[in-house]
Order: C-alpha cells, then structure tokens, then sequence
C-alpha cells in the first residue's frame, strides 16, 4: 500500500469517526437531554407522586382513548394500505397515478386542516352533519370524530411502505399461482402478503406512533371535553395550560414510553426486514 493511499484511508476514518461523532451528541442534545428532562420531572416527587398523577381517572381516560385510537386505526390502515397498494402495482388501469397523488394529500397538508375538513364534513353544519343529527349519530367532538381525524393523518403510511416492495418485486409469482390455479384472494394471502410482511409491520408502526401522538386533527374534532374526548397529548396541554407541570409532565412520561416502546418495535422490524432482503439477495 503506498504512502498516499494509507494516508487517504486514514484521513477517511478519521473524517468517519468525527461524523459519527458528531451524530452521537447532536441526538444526545436534540433527544436525549429533553427526554431525560421529562422523566425528571415526571419523577420530581417520587414515584408515588408519579402513580398518582397518571392513575387519575381523567389521565386513566386519556391513555385508554389514545390507545382505543390506535387499536381502531391501525387495522383499517392495515386493510386500506395494502389495498391501494396492492391495485397500483398488481393491476394496469387508467388513473392509478392519480390515486398515488392523492394518497400523499394527507402528507402535504397541516393536521388543522385535517381537522378542520373532518369538521366540514361531520360537523353539525357540515355535509352529512345534519344527517347524522336527526338519526342521533354523535360524530364530532366524539370518540368517532377522533378516529376519523387520526385516520385520515395515518391513512399514507402503510401504503407507502408496501407500495415500493410491491412494486419492486413485481407480478411474477402472482402469474405464476394464478396458473396452478389459484384464486386472486388466495394468491394474495398465500404469495403477495408474506413477501411484504416486515414493510406491512413496518409501516403499522409508523402509522401506531403518528396515532398515539397526533395533536392538531384531534383538537379541532375532540371539543376538549375533560375526561370523555381528551387524548394523551390533549390531555398533557390541558394539564400544562391548568399550570399542573408535575402532572403533565407525569402524562408526558406515559407517552414518551409509549413512543419508545414503537422505537424499539420499529428497530426489530427493521432488523428483520434487513435480514430478509439479504436473504433474497442470497438466494
């Protein structure tokens, strides 16, 4: 090895070691320290301090809605996503394109408006609000507007994740089950879905960590109505603006163990997803 490469291999590693390096305390600065401060805080009086602020009927509420949230919206983004994906990379039709568009609307405009729109359709001068009013159907400033509102903010990101692998990998087994004589329902469950699966599981946890912490389509919809409508993050605002800091940031801790929680489920899946790939690679 000449003098010149060793001192350019040598100039690369250390240009490495200085980046990552780099990386390592800007996300030490820009995460790490405000969620230690969180967790101080949240633990300011002690842990019983701690249980009681979150065992509050009003934050027991908030978590369980949060959660119920997320349980509702993920199956049906589970269902939706690989819908679109599966027709806009499957089948040839006019107009797929557009739809593709459409899907990335929910990503190109603020989660207010979102609310807002939801609002316009369900509200009680909206679309279908007076409808729903005389047949006694409660949308708005209601568990269903919450879901609606969370829905339409999450509905890209399954169908952004399958949608590159499906249409990377093509349609030759389809033909190829199709062939031996299976059926189109069959041939998605037996051949498309397991060969997307970790961007399926992927995608469902973006879409689980974008529901639990959604704020500002849930806002305008919930009506902020203490301890029937409030969220996790709606109710960590109200805590906050009723000067209740311990409180909230006691709220504040639930959810960011929640966030990590889908942290380390997106590192698992990602971790399979990779050794997946290599696999095909392989093979």
């Amino acid at each position: 090895m000449t003098v010149h490469h060793r001192s350019h291999r040598q100039g690369a590693g250390t240009a490495r070691r200085v980046l990552i390096g780099l990386a390592v305390v800007a996300a030490a600065v820009v995460l790490g320290v405000p969620t230690g401060i969180v967790f101080a805080h949240a633990f300011g009086k002690g842990v019983e301090g701690w249980w009681k602020a979150v065992s509050a009927p009003e934050a027991l509420h908030a978590i369980y809605l949060s959660l119920l949230t997320v349980a509702v919206v993920v199956p049906i983004n589970a269902v939706y996503g690989l819908s679109v994906a599966w027709a806009v990379t499957k089948f040839r039709w006019q107009g797929k394109k557009w739809l593709v568009s459409l899907i990335e609307v929910p990503f190109s405009v603020s989660p207010i408006v979102a609310g807002v729109a939801t609002l316009m359709v369900y509200g009680s001068s909206g679309l279908v609000g007076e409808w729903l009013m005389d047949h006694d159907i409660k949308v708005m400033f209601a568990v269903p507007g919450i879901i609606l509102a969370t829905l339409f903010v999450t509905s890209p990101f399954v169908a952004r994740e399958v949608m590159p692998l499906m249409q990377l990998q093509g349609t030759d087994e389809e033909e190829a089950a199709q062939v031996l004589g299976a059926g189109g329902f069959r041939t998605f469950l037996r051949v498309t879905l397991p060969n997307v699966k970790w961007a399926l599981f992927y995608g469902l946890i973006l879409c689980a960590a974008r529901s639990l912490g959604e704020f500002g389509a849930v806002s305008v919809v919930s009506g902020h109505i203490r301890g029937e409508t409030n969220t996790l993050p709606l109710y960590i605002d109200l805590l906050y603006h009723d000067y209740d800091s311990s409180g909230a940031f006691a709220a504040a801790s639930v959810l960011t163990l929640l966030a990590l929680v889908t942290v380390v489920l997106k590192a698992v899946v990602e971790g399979r997803r990779d050794a997946a790939h290599d696999d095909e690679a392989l093979s």
